[in-house]
């Protein structure tokens, strides 16, 4: 079983990647190949788009428009297999505007991803993504005074 995760989080790792050079080259078909055709996405402002087909069309046109030329930059940090076919991972991103030599640290980026393996390849099923910032005013609040 060892043998068989360390094969599996490569082709994540993989899957990961290819997501990111879809994004690179603005390809909305090779994005939305990365999921699953029912799949769940949640852009960090909440947005939820739902299936595949919605998750390239939004992203082609983003490509086409105010992300045009943007990259991706991004890595897994952590997976967790909940089965052999059903695994968590997280990963951190970052979009680089085509004008940025450096991506804004304010843009960092955790997502969410449940990665389903089906008729052998690892899609993702659901994605959910969220600004990384510090704690908020309430959290600081609370945190002065618990003390």
């Amino acid at each position: 079983m060892e043998n068989r995760n360390v094969q599996d989080v490569r082709e994540i790792e993989n899957l990961f990647e290819k997501l990111k050079l879809a994004w690179d080259r603005g390809d909305g078909e090779a994005y939305g190949a990365c999921f699953t055709e029912d799949a769940d996405y949640v852009t960090f402002q909440g947005e939820h788009l739902q299936g595949r087909k919605a998750i390239a069309d939004t992203h082609q046109q983003l490509w086409n428009s105010v992300l045009r030329g943007s990259t991706l930059e991004g890595e897994i940090k952590q997976v967790r297999f909940i089965t052999p076919e059903f695994a968590v991972f997280h990963g951190l991103g970052v979009v680089k505007l085509r004008w940025q030599k450096t991506a804004p640290k304010k843009r960092d980026s955790i997502n969410t991803n449940v990665a389903v393996k089906q008729n052998g390849e690892w899609k993702i099923a659901a994605f959910q993504n969220s600004r990384i910032t510090g704690p908020g005013l309430m959290q600081k609040i609370f945190t002065k005074l618990s003390k």
